[in-house]
């Protein structure tokens, strides 16, 4: 067999996924199932500059739940809120213009 030659076409190339254009961070959004019908939903990976109490404050108003402020070692501040709060979440972040929509990554179910 003869050696083969590739060429340099990387089909990743458009996705933006390189780990030199980490100059935005990715919001991330979970929720977590407690026990029965009963999640929470965690938001983490907000900016190191924006007040996330005000923003935890802010989520509990407009979204009648509960919710806290939890510090975390490795990410930093990550809020808490009770329900399935994600699609919420998402909206309230891109209409206040905290964070871009394809920065906010939504997991779960």
């Amino acid at each position: 067999m003869a050696s083969m030659q590739f060429n340099g076409f990387d089909a990743f190339e458009d996705a933006g996924d390189k780990a030199g254009n980490a100059t935005e961070e990715k919001v991330h959004v979970r929720v977590q199932q407690r026990n029965g019908r009963k999640c929470i939903t965690t938001v983490a990976g907000l900016a190191d500059d924006l007040d996330i109490k005000r923003i935890c404050k802010a989520f509990k108003k407009n979204f009648s739940c509960n919710g806290a402020v939890q510090k975390d070692e490795e990410i930093g501040e990550v809020i808490q809120l009770s329900g399935d709060q994600r699609t919420n979440v998402k909206d309230f972040l891109v209409d206040q213009e905290i964070c871009h929509a394809e920065n906010i990554v939504l997991h779960g179910f």
